[in-house]
């Protein structure tokens, strides 16, 4: 769209609408940019077809963009001036538009179960896709690792080798590998193409082993390192070929119970000392220590988490496909801007931070009754989901910590939550045997999903959007699509 044609859809407002209210605007995105073309005169009743259309132009775009817009955080669905506050001096004031790109493809709500996975003997405490959406595992009680056909729901694989409670899996972000660690402190890693183990256990750990995380693929595409946590206190980083523990981050003082691998070399840890470690990867130097919780640290989320789980993958984009994997990788990690570290606690509260930079928090975040067991930024980083035993769900702006809204319909503990690939659709599972899907815009419930006999303990949506995995006390894996 040329420059004038761009000036014609902003000004030229036809005779008879000429008492029509306009406002100075500017478009940013969401890392704080300014769109060139300055100060916009815009009509008060400007849709959002028509904010597209100018936005696509300003940035220059041959194929139009999907955008998404905002104003003071809440997201423009109508006309522009529903969203102005009453304050607001059209006379003197400038409206900033922040524009956000959304996610080439839509996820629809998943409303049925299309098969029950049997075969695990006691409970499943893990399900995790693979970064490109075509395989799925779980991690199991029954000391097995299983590997699942998602088009025939048929096991693939039965993967032996842990001699306790399989405590948590993880795929590589090149989708090559899967790790697994168990309630004995081995680490394994499994072919998934064979069910094969792949080289000799990785031992190390004197207490069970509590999160896993794998380097990014755009710091090393052939994904060789490992980061295990655990209860004896320790981080372990892993060179995965020798089986070998590269070195051994110490300074916790209680069992970790959760770690991050962020996308510019730095690793987060949470533990039960009260306390958020920030480490070097790359000499296992402690750069700061995150306090402000006053009990256990149960959980952990980054902004880039998803950018960095799908890696190489271009998952339902539109792009052409001329970056290589690493290039796409890293510019898929940079597109999410500064990374940011949300954390849950046993003390009811939330704590966002810029770990990368400061030790103060930017908000703390009250409102649960109960502890918080999971947290995650949705895709694109906009929103923070936490589930409690309070049987809520809550939404955070993830910019600012402030309190978006809570979602409520479980009648026990949400034990575990996972998003949609384009952040529209929240699912999560709980102690009351359901799964439920929640809509962000409307803010409510949008599938109620009976099924499991007993308690739901994990979630993962898969990074394609295509379907839902869930596993629990009853030892059945279900599979959920639209």
């Amino acid at each position: 769209m040329s420059k004038r044609k761009l000036d014609n859809e902003t000004d030229a407002a036809p005779a008879e609408d000429a008492e029509v209210k306009r406002v100075l605007s500017r478009f940013k995105s969401d890392t704080g940019e300014v769109l060139p073309g300055g100060l916009l005169d815009l009509p008060l009743d400007v849709t959002v077809d028509k904010l597209q259309a100018i936005c696509n132009a300003l940035l220059q775009q041959e194929e139009p963009l999907p955008l998404a817009f905002y104003v003071n955080n809440v997201e423009v669905t109508d006309v522009l001036s529903k969203y102005i506050g009453k304050d607001f001096s059209i006379s003197e004031d400038v409206v900033e538009i922040v524009y956000q790109p959304q996610a080439v493809f839509k996820v629809r709500a998943v409303t049925r179960c299309t098969g029950s996975l049997e075969g695990h003997k006691e409970a499943v405490i893990s399900v995790a896709f693979s970064p490109n959406g075509k395989h799925l595992a779980s991690g199991s009680g029954d000391t097995t690792v299983r590997l699942w056909d998602i088009y025939t729901q048929t096991p693939h694989y039965t993967c032996e080798g842990h001699r306790h409670w399989v405590l948590c899996i993880s795929w590589s972000p090149c989708g090559t590998k899967l790790a697994s660690a168990c309630k004995n402190g081995l680490i394994y890693l499994w072919d998934p193409e064979t069910g094969k183990q792949m080289g000799k256990a990785m031992t190390g750990h004197k207490m069970w082993v509590t999160s896993l995380c794998w380097e990014p693929y755009h710091k090393n595409p052939e994904c060789l390192q490992l980061a295990s946590s655990s209860k004896d206190c320790d981080i372990r980083i892993w060179d995965t070929k020798r089986a070998q523990t590269c070195r051994v981050l110490s300074g916790h003082t209680r069992s970790v119970t959760c770690i991050k691998w962020g996308g510019n070399g730095l690793i987060y840890s949470a533990s039960q000392d009260r306390t958020i470690k920030v480490w070097r990867a790359e000499d296992g130097v402690l750069c700061r220590t995150l306090e402000g919780h006053a009990h256990w640290v149960n959980t952990l989320a980054l902004n880039v988490d998803y950018a960095l789980r799908t890696g190489p993958f271009q998952l339902g984009s539109t792009e052409s496909k001329t970056d290589s994997p690493l290039e796409y990788a890293r510019k898929q990690y940079e597109s999410v801007g500064e990374e940011r570290l949300v954390s849950g606690s046993d003390d009811f509260t939330l704590f966002l931070w810029k770990p990368e930079k400061e030790k103060k928090p930017i908000a703390r975040m009250t409102g649960h009754q109960q502890l918080i067991n999971d947290v995650k930024f949705s895709p694109d980083g906009r929103i923070i989901a936490s589930a409690s035993f309070d049987k809520s769900i809550k939404l955070w702006d993830s910019n600012t910590g402030t309190y978006i809204t809570s979602l409520r319909g479980h009648v026990q503990a949400v034990y575990s939550i996972a998003w949609s690939a384009d952040s529209r659709l929240l699912v999560s599972g709980s102690a009351d045997s359901t799964l439920k899907v929640w809509s962000v815009k409307t803010k409510k419930l949008s599938q109620d999903l009976p099924g499991h006999a007993d308690e739901v303990y994990a979630v993962d949506w898969s990074p394609d959007g295509l379907r839902v995995a869930s596993g629990g006390k009853d030892k059945v894996l279900r599979l959920w699509q639209n």
